[in-house]
């Protein structure tokens, strides 16, 4: 990949305009008369406002007169981009066929061409001498308070992940909670939390939930946000509690009518978050049958009056959300800049405790200050003390939603230039809403907000501004394995400063229906991002009031009819589409062969079909394509041609392309219908020495089955750059093959066989010593497979499911053993995985989180690990309960007394 120019909210696209403007000026446009002595002078008017912008940037307060300058600036440099982007397109460049420019520069004899040339240089000269006569004369410049208590961090490209500071205070409030639900009353008991945002109501929830949902037959945890949308909400319920799905159900009643069958005679406990208003309640509640079985709910709200109602006015059932006591606001707090309670140096004890007594005892203000400071403890201390003075006093003593934006708004205004783009880009997405980082990743670097500093790729660039992003607490982790993030959610309050700055600076343009979006376009700005967040009722019918030719991303959550007119999409980096699992329906793309700027394009259709073009290699940028998708009615034969395509994720239903060993430039892909392939791009695979990631499944009905498999095995030993590899296959002699890999690509670092057992470990996964994650499926544990694994340097993640546990003993892991594991997973598909492993003093060191799964065949509270307390840095058990027989009560109880002789006590969980 290729150096890409910072893009900001503010400046707009000002940086990358420059780049163009000196590829302009290039040898390709040398016989273009003209074209470089008018990009020359335009780099040079643009440099000049550019120093400026940049310097406004740092300003959260500007002079009317300088933020219209601004704004101006912005839409004109959005607008100039367009314009070189259509001129190089079709007078050549450097992704046009060789020779173009050339045979162009002949064509442009005639007058007319020359004339229409000259006329859109002029234009563009035009607009930016008025607006450096506007920045001279509303003296732009001056404007730039260079006292300002705003100070620029320094970039910090490779920022390393780290945990945020544990829970505290939490455990008083959740005990008392517990023992108001865990009582003798067998009617249906809602309780409620109410509490200002920020209080950590939502992680409070949690951890009750956590704590007794295995003490009920059904449980789930299920969000409302502000404007819910009740056909997902309710299907979603569905899913969390174990129902099948049902695509042709989709009335409201209908659904709410199966939750009740679902749930009838049984004790379930469900947690509904973030509630706003009591229509909602009156819907959801009615999914939710009295049964007398001594059934629970858990309901967290910011309005006391909606607490009130929906525990039927029972002010005994209502819990009150409380501020964090000194104690714990400043273990929080020190835990979170300084790594211990008593590592604050003694400059900065003082205004340390000045900060933290205007945070007021709230936890998200308190992560979200804290992990501003924790990137400036080599700073002065004046700089400590300019931030203690920009939080307003009262909020200590009465917090307001807008002081608590004002705290929220002070990192956001520290966030170095790089991050702002990106973190504002959040907004596209809905509330409540899980984000991949892979995601969010390819779209930042298909937007050009990523920089290749250092020398690394734009992804790797770019998964360290998401990391950092983290570490300032301005997005919260979400999925986590080891210590790696895949995913992140945003705070309902962090999420309304983004939208409230998306609006400022006409970043991103969100609606939630096509009413919305009319009246939105009143906007004095052309909308340059668009986000539809669209429900079933307000999906139904009709267009987008908006002109679509100047979007660069657009993206689509919801279910609609309508598909909007993608051939208007004429400046488009991004396009989304992410439809509800349960939806089937016909995604028409055919129009996407004309949208030439297009870097990303995604659709989830889980249950649904796509159409797409049937020629798509005129799309030059293109880098991901990713389609989840049930079936596609085909894909373009020329895909192969498309020589920038590094991410390819195919629909279930399709094979390789034909001629895939073309696509050298491919660093992703996935292949869920292997059966589809040909056995010439199977061995095509072995021609794309640039795949970083290599998902194959469904590989059973190849035609050759032994040639196909041999093809296969041959292909992946000639990837050496191989870092992660998932294979799934139903064949006995895949099995076979695979197991005698003499050449595997050494530099894997996660390793996933799934499909046909092993007949035992494969020895050369042995010689992975890069390998952090493996997840195996094996026939019968022994003692020298466990050994091969035991010896890896690297492996901090293993997930082994055996089909038959030994009857007659254990298989030991030794002293030294998994020196670096930090997570287990033992499953059979049968038998009992509990105890069928044991561990000597010393062995899995660093061990923290142990999962087992149940079977029938479980013995109870006498079929444990062996040596389970040997486990020193042990923190979590996670139980898996496949039982028919065995209920979760029983088998958590087991656990915890098995748990309590451990010298930590680790907590146990049922799922």
């Amino acid at each position: 990949m290729t150096s890409s120019p910072t893009v900001s909210a503010t400046t707009g696209v000002m940086n990358p305009l420059l780049s163009k403007l000196a590829t302009l000026m290039g040898d390709e446009y040398r016989k273009l008369k003209g074209v470089r002595k008018q990009a020359s002078f335009l780099m040079r008017e643009l440099g000049a406002m550019r120093a400026a912008l940049e310097k406004l940037e740092l300003m959260d307060v500007l002079d009317p007169l300088a933020k219209n300058w601004r704004d101006h600036v912005r839409e004109m440099s959005y607008d100039m981009e367009n314009c070189i982007d259509d001129f190089m397109r079709q007078f050549g460049g450097s992704d046009a066929k060789a020779g173009l420019v050339k045979k162009t520069a002949q064509h442009l004899k005639t007058l007319r061409e020359r004339h229409r040339i000259a006329e859109q240089m002029e234009e563009l000269k035009a607009l930016a001498l008025e607006a450096n006569e506007r920045r001279m004369r509303y003296k732009i410049d001056d404007c730039v308070d260079s006292g300002s208590s705003v100070v620029p961090v320094d970039p910090r490209i490779s920022a390393i992940y780290k945990e945020a500071a544990g829970l505290v205070g939490i455990d008083g409030p959740r005990e008392e909670l517990v023992s108001w639900l865990i009582d003798t009353e067998k009617k249906l008991k809602v309780v409620s939390i109410v509490g200002f945002g920020g209080l950590g109501k939502t992680t409070l929830a949690r951890q009750v939930y956590n704590k007794i949902g295995g003490q009920f037959e059904r449980k789930a945890f299920v969000s409302v946000s502000q404007r819910p949308d009740m056909t997902s909400l309710l299907c979603g319920l569905q899913l969390k509690l174990g129902m099948e799905e049902s695509s042709h159900i989709r009335e409201v009643q209908d659904i709410i009518d199966r939750l009740r069958e679902h749930l009838k005679h049984k004790r379930y406990l469900i947690v509904v978050d973030d509630l706003w208003d009591q229509s909602a309640w009156n819907i959801i509640s009615c999914a939710f049958p009295e049964d007398g079985n001594g059934s629970r709910i858990i309901v967290t709200t910011r309005l006391g009056d909606v607490a009130f109602r929906v525990c039927l006015h029972n002010r005994e059932c209502v819990y009150q959300m409380n501020p964090l006591q000194e104690q714990d606001s400043r273990s929080l707090f020190y835990n979170r800049v300084f790594r211990s309670e008593d590592g604050c140096p003694p400059q900065f004890k003082e205004v340390s405790a000045e900060i933290l007594k205007k945070c007021g005892g709230l936890p998200l203000a308190i992560i979200t200050i804290a992990s501003l400071l924790a990137s400036r403890q080599a700073r002065s201390r004046s700089e400590w003390e300019s931030i203690r003075d920009s939080l307003s006093a009262k909020f200590a003593t009465k917090p307001t939603l807008e002081e608590m934006r004002s705290i929220l708004n002070l990192s956001y205004m520290h966030l170095p230039l790089y991050l702002r783009a990106c973190f504002l880009y959040l907004g596209m997405y809905p509330e409540d809403r899980k984000i991949s980082k892979v995601d969010l990743v390819r779209q930042w670097v298909a937007e050009g907000f990523v920089s290749n500093l250092h020398g690394s790729s734009l992804e790797d660039a770019a998964k360290s501004y998401f990391h950092e992003l983290i570490n300032r607490g301005m997005i919260q982790p979400e999925d986590t394995i080891c210590g790696e993030v895949f995913s992140c959610s945003i705070h309902d309050m962090m999420l309304d400063l983004i939208l409230s700055k998306c609006g400022e600076d006409n970043f991103i343009r969100v609606a939630y229906d096509y009413k919305d979006m009319a009246q939105r376009d009143g906007c004095n700005y052309r909308v340059r991002r668009l986000s539809l967040k669209l429900s079933a009722g307000s999906a139904t019918s009709g267009t987008i009031a908006t002109s679509l030719t100047q979007i660069r991303s657009f993206a689509w959550f919801g279910e609609s009819k309508y598909t909007p007119p993608l051939s208007e999409f004429k400046y488009l980096r991004v396009l989304l589409f992410e439809f509800p699992d349960y939806r089937e329906m016909v995604v028409d793309l055919t129009a996407a062969g004309q949208l030439f700027q297009l870097r990303y394009l995604k659709v989830s259709a889980a249950s649904g079909s796509i159409e797409l073009p049937t020629e798509i290699h005129g799309l030059v940028h293109l880098e991901t394509i990713d389609i989840d998708c049930r079936t596609a009615q085909n894909i373009p034969s020329d895909i192969v041609m498309l020589h920038r395509l590094s991410h390819l994720i195919l629909p279930r239903d399709t094979g390789l392309p034909n001629g895939i060993g073309n696509m050298k430039s491919l660093r992703t892909l996935r292949c869920y219908c292997m059966g589809k392939s040909s056995l010439d791009d199977i061995e095509g695979l072995g021609e794309l020495t640039n795949l970083r990631e290599l998902t194959l499944t469904k590989s059973y009905k190849f035609d050759m089955v032994k040639a196909g498999v041999e093809a296969l095995v041959s292909s992946i030993a000639k990837l050496c750059d191989l870092k992660f590899l998932y294979l799934a296959c139903n064949l006995q002699h895949y099995v076979d093959l695979l197991d005698s890999i003499s050449d595997p690509p050494l530099r894997m670092e996660n390793l996933r066989l799934g499909g046909w057992p092993f007949y035992k470990v494969p020895k050369w996964i042995g010689d992975l010593h890069c390998l952090h994650r493996l997840s195996l499926c094996v026939e019968r544990l022994r003692t020298d497979g466990v050994h091969v694994l035991g010896q890896l340097p690297s492996l901090v993640y293993l997930s082994l499911k055996v089909l038959c546990i030994p009857q007659d003993s254990a298989v030991i892991i030794c002293t030294g053993s998994f020196p670096v594991l930090e997570c287990l997973a033992l499953r059979s598909r049968d038998d009992d995985a509990t105890a069928c492993m044991g561990f000597e003093a010393g062995a899995m060191p660093k061990l923290r989180r142990l999962v087992l799964g149940v079977h029938d065949r479980w013995c109870g509270g006498s079929a444990m690990p062996v040596g389970m307390v040997h486990l020193l840095s042990l923190e979590q058990i996670h139980v898996d309960n496949m039982s028919s027989v065995h209920d979760d009560c029983d088998v958590e109880s087991a656990f915890r007394k098995a748990a309590q002789v451990h010298p930590r006590c680790p907590p146990v969980t049922i799922y």
